[in-house]
This record gives C-alpha cells, sequence and structure tokens, in this order.
C-alpha cells in the first residue's frame, strides 16, 4: 500500500487536499492532507465518497449507443466516427450554433476548460451564461466593486466581529467553521443571520432568524440605523464610491416598521447590528441562498452597500465575502479555450437552457452534447427540461454513471474519476491554494478522460492540430504567466499545493475596477447592460407582497439545500440513507399540518410534486420547508420538479429559493 499527496475536485467553498491510499492499483482510503495550510487534514464526507465513486460496480465502462430505446454496447472508434459525422452534418447544414453544450461546473480541475476549446475550434455553439449556484452575486459585485473577491482565510483573525449571512458553513464550508470555533475563542463576535437554525448558528454569540428573500431588506434598516447614529464612513463615501445619494433617497422611502414586518427582525437587532458593523473590523460571510431569488443581485448589492458604508471595505478583518474570483483569473483561460477560434455564437442562461431548446429557431438545436453535469436533476423546473431534451435528435452525454441525463442520451461516453487522470485544482470561492492531483490508478474497462474524448473527437473533425498537445502541456498552458512566480508543474508535483498570488485584502488600494474606478452604489455596468443600476426596493416574485393569491395556495417557501453526503446529484446512488426524500418543516407547519416525524407528505405547487417523509425543524423562521437538492429520479424525483426556471434581476441567477409551495399528509391506507 502506497500513500500519495492529491485533491479533491469537487467543486465547493474548500478544495481540500486529500492523502489517497492506493493498493494493488486500487484506491483504498482517502483521508486529509494534515499538511496543506487550510484545510489541515479534515475534509468532508462528499470528498471521501470519491473512493467509492471510483471503485463502483455501476460505472460506465464501455462507449454506449442507444438501439431500439435500449443501451448497446459499442466501441470507441464507432461512437467517436458516428458523433463526428453528425456534427459535421450540423455543421453544414445548420450552422454551428445548432449544437447545444449544457454543462455545470461539478468539478474544479484547470482542464474541464477543454470541451470549451474544442466547441471554439468546431466554429463555436450555443453555449450557457449565468449560473444556477452563484450567478445573481457575482455579477452583483461586479457592478459594485468590478469583480468579486474576498479575503484570505487568515484575515479572519484581525476581525472584531463576524456575521455569517445565508451561509451554513458546517455543511458546505467546514474549513471556515474551524476558523470560526479558534476565533471564538480569542474573543472575536459571531453572528449567524439564517431563516434555519443550523449547526454554524449553534455556535454563534447570537442568532437572527430572518424570513426567506428579505436579507435585503435587513441591510436597508440596519444601514438607516447607522446613519441616524452618524456612525457612517464619511472618508470612504466622499472620496472612493459614486450614487450615496441615490442610496440614501433609498433609505428614506422606508421606515424600520416597514423593516421590522418585512424581515421579521426586531428594531433592537437591527440597531444592535449596526453598532457591530460601525465597531468594526466586521467581516461579512455571504452563502449562495439569498441571491437564488428573483431579487437576488439587489440583495447582495443592498449587503455590499452595508460593508461599504460601514468602513469595512478594504479593512483587514472586513470584506463583502461571497466570490473570490481572482482564484481563477490567475489561469490563463484564453490559452486553453481559444475564444478567438470561435466564428459564432448563442447563448442561453443556465436556468432556462429547456426554453432555450425549444424555442431556437434560425437554426434549431439538432445536437446536445453534455459535460460535467446532470440538467436532468439539476436544472429548475424538470418537466420542461425533460421535455425540450426529448425533442432533440441527437444527445450525447460524458458520463461515469447512468444518470437522469445519461438514461435520455443517444450515446454515452465513460469518463475517469479524478484519481484516474492529472489536473490541478482550485476554487474561486474561498482560499487562494491551488492543489495538485496525480494520475493514482488505471480508469476501468474503455473508460477515458475527457480530454482524450474531446481529442478524438478533434482530430475527425478536422482541428486535430489545436488538440495535439499532452495533457502536461495543457496544463503548463493553463498556468500561463504564473509560471514565472515560480507556479509550476514541477513545483506543484513536489509540493501539492501552493499560494497564488492574490490580494489577501481586496480593494485595500480602494483602486475598484469599476468604470468609475470607484465604488458603486448605483452601477454603470448595470447601466451599460440596459438595467437599472439603481440600488432598489425588490420583492421575491413568490410572495405575497408580488403574487398574494399565489401565496395564499401556497404559503409555504420552499429552500432547496445542499445535501450532506452528496456534491448535488453525484453521490445518491451510492449511499442508501441518501435514497428517501427529506421533507424538512418548521414547527409552525407541524402544528397547523398536524404532522410528525416520518409521516409522508406530499409537496407540492403548481408546476410539479414530491413525496417525502417529515422531520421537523426545531428553530427557523416560520413557514419553511427544506429538501435537499439533488435526488435522483429513481429514488423519489428531483426538488427541481418543484423550483421555478425564472432568471434573477440581473440576467445571471436562478431563482431556485423563490419558490412557494404546499404541503399536506398522506393517509396510508390500512
Amino acid at each position: 500500500m502506497t500513500t500519495y499527496k492529491s485533491a479533491c475536485p469537487l467543486n465547493c467553498w474548500d478544495s481540500c487536499g486529500f492523502e489517497v491510499e492506493v493498493e494493488n492499483g486500487k484506491v483504498i482510503k482517502i483521508d486529509g492532507n494534515k499538511d496543506h495550510p487550510i484545510t489541515k487534514g479534515k475534509i468532508c464526507g462528499r470528498g471521501r465518497m470519491l473512493e467509492a465513486r471510483t471503485n463502483s460496480h455501476d460505472r460506465i465502462l464501455h462507449p454506449l449507443k442507444k438501439i431500439d430505446g435500449v443501451f448497446q454496447k459499442i466501441s470507441w472508434e464507432q461512437a467517436l466516427d458516428e458523433i463526428a459525422h453528425k456534427l459535421t452534418i450540423i455543421k453544414e447544414a445548420y450552422g454551428t450554433t445548432a449544437v447545444f453544450h449544457s454543462h455545470d461546473y461539478a468539478n474544479g480541475g484547470l482542464l474541464t476548460k477543454i470541451p470549451e476549446r474544442f466547441f471554439n475550434c468546431y466554429g463555436g455553439v450555443t453555449e450557457i451564461i449565468g449560473s444556477i449556484c452563484w450567478g445573481s452575486g457575482i455579477e452583483a459585485q461586479k457592478w459594485d466593486f468590478g469583480n468579486a473577491a474576498s479575503h484570505a482565510p487568515e484575515d479572519i483573525y484581525n476581525s472584531k466581529n463576524v456575521i455569517i449571512w445565508g451561509r451554513n458553513v458546517s455543511r458546505t464550508n467546514m474549513h471556515l467553521y474551524g476558523y470560526l470555533q479558534d476565533v471564538k475563542k480569542k474573543g472575536t463576535k459571531i453572528i449567524v443571520i439564517d431563516p434555519i437554525y443550523n449547526a454554524t448558528a449553534k455556535m454563534a454569540h447570537s442568532y437572527i432568524p430572518i424570513k426567506p428573500g428579505m436579507d435585503g431588506f435587513l441591510a436597508i434598516g440596519v444601514m438607516k440605523e447607522i446613519i441616524r447614529l452618524n456612525k457612517e464612513d464619511k472618508h470612504f463615501i466622499k472620496n472612493y464610491t459614486v450614487g450615496f445619494s441615490d442610496l440614501e433617497e433609498l433609505l428614506d422611502r422606508v421606515s424600520i416598521e416597514f423593516i421590522e414586518t418585512n424581515t421579521n427582525v426586531p428594531r433592537e437587532t437591527i440597531t444592535e447590528l449596526a453598532h457591530v458593523y460601525s465597531d468594526g473590523p466586521t467581516a461579512t460571510y455571504m452563502g449562495l441562498g439569498m441571491q437564488r431569488y428573483a431579487n437576488g443581485g439587489n440583495t447582495i448589492r443592498l449587503i455590499d452597500a452595508l460593508v461599504a458604508i460601514s468602513g469595512n471595505v478594504g479593512r483587514p478583518g472586513g470584506g463583502a465575502n461571497f466570490g473570490n474570483l481572482q482564484v481563477g483569473q490567475s489561469f490563463d483561460s484564453n490559452a486553453l479555450t481559444l475564444p478567438s477560434r470561435k466564428t459564432n455564437t448563442r447563448t442561453f442562461t443556465m436556468m432556462q437552457q429547456a426554453e432555450g431548446i425549444l424555442s431556437a429557431i434560425d437554426p434549431e438545436i439538432q445536437m446536445v452534447m453534455v459535460s460535467c453535469g446532470n440538467p436532468l436533476t439539476q436544472v429548475p423546473d424538470t418537466s420542461i427540461v425533460q421535455k425540450a431534451f426529448k425533442s432533440v435528435q441527437t444527445i450525447v452525454v460524458l458520463e461515469q454513471f447512468m444518470t437522469d441525463t445519461a438514461k435520455l442520451a443517444d450515446y454515452v461516453l465513460p469518463s475517469a474519476t479524478v484519481f484516474e487522470e492529472e489536473d490541478i485544482y482550485y476554487s474561486s470561492m474561498y482560499h487562494h491554494y491551488v492543489n495538485y492531483g496525480p494520475k493514482l490508478v488505471d480508469p476501468p474497462g474503455e473508460v477515458r478522460s475527457d480530454v482524450w474524448i474531446w481529442t478524438e473527437l478533434a482530430k475527425r473533425l478536422g482541428f486535430g492540430d489545436d488538440f495535439n498537445y499532452t495533457r502536461e502541456e495543457f496544463i503548463r498552458m493553463g498556468l500561463g504567466e504564473l509560471q514565472e512566480k515560480d507556479i509550476t508543474l514541477e513545483k506543484l508535483r513536489e509540493e501539492h499545493h501552493l499560494p497564488l498570488p492574490v490580494e489577501h485584502v481586496p480593494w485595500h488600494d480602494y483602486q475598484f475596477l469599476t468604470p468609475s474606478g470607484k465604488y458603486e452604489f448605483t452601477s454603470t455596468i448595470g447601466e451599460e447592460k440596459g438595467l437599472d443600476g439603481h440600488l432598489k426596493i425588490v420583492y421575491p416574485k413568490e410572495s405575497t407582497f408580488e403574487d398574494a393569491v399565489l401565496a395564499q395556495n401556497f404559503p409555504y417557501s420552499l429552500l432547496t439545500i445542499h445535501p450532506l453526503r452528496s456534491n448535488h446529484s453525484q453521490h445518491y446512488h451510492l449511499i442508501d440513507s441518501l435514497q428517501t426524500v427529506k421533507v424538512e418543516i418548521s414547527t409552525d407547519i407541524a402544528e397547523d399540518k398536524g404532522l410528525n416525524p416520518n409521516d409522508k407528505v406530499r409537496v407540492y405547487n403548481e408546476r410539479g410534486e414530491i413525496i417525502g417523509k417529515v422531520q421537523i425543524l426545531k428553530h427557523s423562521a416560520p413557514n419553511i420547508i427544506c429538501i435537499d437538492e439533488g435526488q435522483w429520479h429513481e429514488f423519489g424525483g428531483s426538488v427541481n420538479q418543484l423550483t421555478p426556471n425564472r432568471v434573477s434581476d440581473n440576467g445571471l441567477g436562478s431563482t431556485l429559493y423563490d419558490c412557494l409551495v404546499n404541503i399536506e399528509k398522506i393517509m396510508i391506507e390500512q
């Protein structure tokens, strides 16, 4: 048995370092790398499950083609020849944008960019823009700062106060949780704002329950109190911002009583938050859920504005910490993807790719190619997604297992797991280390790496020279100018992880990347895109404020949270305990509906329904139902049967949490 240093490929906050035990060409065990400066030997159940994923007997081992409705094993030569032939015919008859590339961001390897290189060299296809996951918030921070950048993890030691706003770090960002435990011992005050009383809230000094989708209103209330108390950072506002008068006008339009009613947060708590923000440095760590509403971008911008006026931008121990794009921006993406080779393009938002397929003309979509994703489970409003994919002549899916999406495919191409190929891994969400992942074992059967598959298709389509590189050469290509800063493949192989040259305290020089060069309360970027750049008072779409009739029929907010042991839909088929739909409900719903733990219930709205078993949330805001996302249809169905596919206010995010439902008990026949 040999132990190797490796890395987690899963695209989450933490991007952990691994130690992987291998014996006789087989991965035996995965543990944390104690030498990793951020993850320090601790990894989550999702990462540990990669051993079971790699060794599973259910893996697809050969190329498959659906013939008369049944998958049959075919050779790689046949699969690649037929797919390349179809791509050639489509290009000649309809144009390249008749091909749609559907993908997600489930894994974070550098070479996950290679499909983009393929499609650009093909001539440019219909592409995805936006993100189901974090699109609204990233776009919002680009409007405010010019980029989305977070403070380095260790900067939390400079914080007097820490606000965890809508992020259950115990489940989704476990190493930040460790930092919170540490700074709490040193006297840092920790406050959690969240509709759900979670494990992070349990360890905090105080917990503030808030109505779902109303986080921006709370930020308005806190800003009003800061200004009333004369505690705003006047120097920063005067010298380094634009549009503050527009913000003042917005704040004057609402009362604190209005804020109390809309958020369920009492005035004394709002005032206390104003003191906490003003008596910094105060760090704000924002989660992804609260920007998954129709008002999601505006919500993040209002919290950004709160951080700005309270003097916590560019300050050690402060920050509006959401994403950290400067990490991914360290690499040479253009060298890998060759955007100049694209001559045609068309885009669908990730959230409405199904509508895009169904409504596309000039040309209609003739082929869908899916990589690094499972849209039949993960894209909202599942019924429309299924209808759209069934309408397409040819579907090609690169996969490891027979997912909901793979089952609809015409061709399934078996792809390698993290331990069967070399790559480097990072996440643009939390820390700034890039991790090395060596090839540790050979893939089983006829499984091939994604890079090999795209290379072989490129050869058949006449642009093989653009893929005439080894995997090692592609990695060096992506490292680009980092190699001049001693971040080389050789050094990564030797040291296993290296820090990227990013700003540990973003905006410390107050040089923002907005058109004005200042922090923008009223966004020029938003206006240049034809949208309203002003901060606004905006409600969730599915609420009593926007649709009272809908709210009367479907009175409960559905939150579709991340599962504890699966990265989205990736591990459900490997864990028996996940293969039952769990419906968590607030205590007021349980009392009103007479529901008890393990009761069988139907959760439904106009889009669909899902059946599961009840668990009761001990503490939360009222009228809340939680169901984990990612569930496969064979195990009860994706919660996206219920979620809307609307696009958020800034056009680049989902509205998954902007979802009203009802619930009823299913009486079991005797």
